[in-house]
């Protein structure tokens, strides 16, 4: 093939018809996601070319290209290999050029996810998204809104062991009792950006992990009931925030009324307009990547998922930003 190779988003501009929904969200993926900082991240881990001979590994940019393809879109395995021979614009996205190319099968899909989670890279790769974000004057310093959601997990035992995931746990949430794991998040109270994730099983209490989603420098923090008694807790100690959280619904619905009542019913809800902010991401995760289920069993290969997710979720949610500074 002579001539220079067309990149992702120039051949989705010279393509005439319609631009589809899908080319449009890749072609802006691929302009805001920081490849070449994500490479160097991988590339120290990523096995080299053999030199005695065999067929050598494919390149790492198409690994990683595939790879956030299927955070994207929410594919195991095998469905992402699928998808890779039966969709064109996803084989361009991961720079594989023409039928003839080798694809990927899941199992070397498999294989480098095998090695993000082997080497912590899930959450190197939250970190790098965060500081490439910093850098172009998206910091999250100010405040932070503390949240939590539940992602269910399978509660089939027909599986080789014949049993439920022993690292997920059982928790009731109003008069519902649901199975699975627990994200925890810190979230930028002017951005909405996510700056701190943790994951435990879904009986952690919201308490417990709280500290850990505060970076330390913001000056109010807020939450939902839930994380009532959080200034008391020991770890708090020395926290400089003003914490405002949720007062709880059976109190509030018991304010008086009276012009006091009145005015701690108004800062509830202008307390809860400022604690919306956190559910966007929580949807970008859940329903614009489709993460609502675990497919993988134990909290490491969640943890490592989320961690890459939340990366995902942070670069769509400040593309515009993005396009519009690189324009």
């Amino acid at each position: 093939m002579g001539g220079k190779q067309l990149g992702f988003s120039d051949y989705e501009l010279t393509t005439a018809k319609k631009q589809t929904k899908r080319e449009k969200f890749l072609s802006e993926m691929d302009a805001v996601v920081p490849w070449a900082a994500l490479i160097a991240l991988i590339e120290p881990h990523y096995p080299k070319a053999s030199k005695k001979g065999g067929r050598p590994p494919y390149p790492l940019a198409t690994m990683l290209r595939i790879h956030l393809l299927q955070q994207w879109y929410s594919l195991s395995d095998p469905a992402m290999e699928e998808a890779l021979i039966e969709t064109p614009t996803m084989r361009r996205f991961a720079g594989i050029e023409l039928i003839s190319d080798r694809i990927p099968d899941e199992t070397t899909i498999l294989t480098f996810r095998h090695l993000l989670e082997k080497h912590d890279l899930g959450e190197q790769i939250f970190e790098t998204v965060k500081a490439h974000l910093s850098a172009r004057g998206m910091t999250m310093r100010q405040g932070t809104i503390v949240d939590a959601t539940l992602i269910a997990a399978p509660s089939s035992t027909k599986n080789k062991k014949g049993e439920r995931d022993p690292e997920m746990h059982q928790t009731k949430k109003g008069n519902q009792w649901y199975f699975g794991m627990k994200v925890h998040a810190g979230v930028d109270k002017d951005s909405g950006l996510i700056h701190s994730v943790v994951v435990t099983a879904a009986n952690v209490h919201d308490l417990n992990p709280a500290a850990e989603l505060l970076h330390g420098d913001e000056e109010v923090v807020y939450g939902d009931a839930g994380y009532q008694g959080i200034a008391k807790r020991p770890e708090m100690a020395g926290a400089a925030a003003e914490f405002r959280v949720a007062m709880r619904p059976g109190k509030r619905r018991s304010l008086p009324d009276t012009p006091d009542g009145r005015l701690q019913d108004l800062i509830e809800t202008a307390k809860a307009h400022i604690r919306a902010k956190v559910e966007h991401p929580f949807r970008v995760i859940k329903q614009q990547f489709g993460f609502q289920k675990t497919r993988l069993r134990g909290l490491v290969k969640n943890r490592c998922k989320i961690h890459v997710l939340a990366a995902l979720t942070n670069l769509f949610l400040a593309r515009r930003r993005l396009l519009m500074a690189a324009a």
